[in-house]
């Protein structure tokens, strides 16, 4: 099992895995009400844009940039690119906790509701995209 494990390239397969995850949530947003962030998405995109894309269309845009960064990930496409957009992404999801507290929260500040721990599971995504950001520059200093 040691053997297995070491031949693993976790880099490629944390990519893919996320990947997934994008590609999955995305598709879901292509149909109206389908995904469980559906509403959420929409009032996070009209307090974000002040209301200046409409709803259908600011949903679609979503769905599309989940799936292309989704498919870029899982392709090992443009990656630093395509894990900086990922990043920025989960970091927007952040929005309904600090502004609409009442969706995040059962008790403040504590108690998260489903929706709530939707969004912060989202620190490990964070996390594991650092974790793989490529870093073919850099060489390490001795101490």
């Amino acid at each position: 099992m040691g053997r297995f494990i070491s031949r693993i390239n976790k880099h490629r397969l944390l990519s893919i895995s996320i990947g997934i995850i994008y590609v999955w949530f995305g598709l879901l947003k292509f149909f109206p009400e389908l995904s469980p962030a559906d509403a959420l998405a929409k009032q996070t995109i009209t307090f974000l844009t002040i209301g200046l894309i409409p709803e259908t269309i600011s949903i679609l845009m979503l769905a599309f940039i989940e799936v292309t960064i989704g498919i870029f990930l899982i392709c090992n496409f443009q990656i630093k690119k395509t894990i900086t957009a990922a990043i920025l992404h989960l970091i927007l999801t952040f929005i309904p906790v600090l502004f609409f507290p009442e969706v995040s929260f059962a008790e403040v500040p504590l108690v998260l509701t489903l929706v709530g721990q939707y969004i912060i599971k989202n620190i490990v995504i964070i996390s594991a995209l650092l974790f793989i950001y490529p870093l073919d520059n850099y060489k390490a200093k001795a101490l």
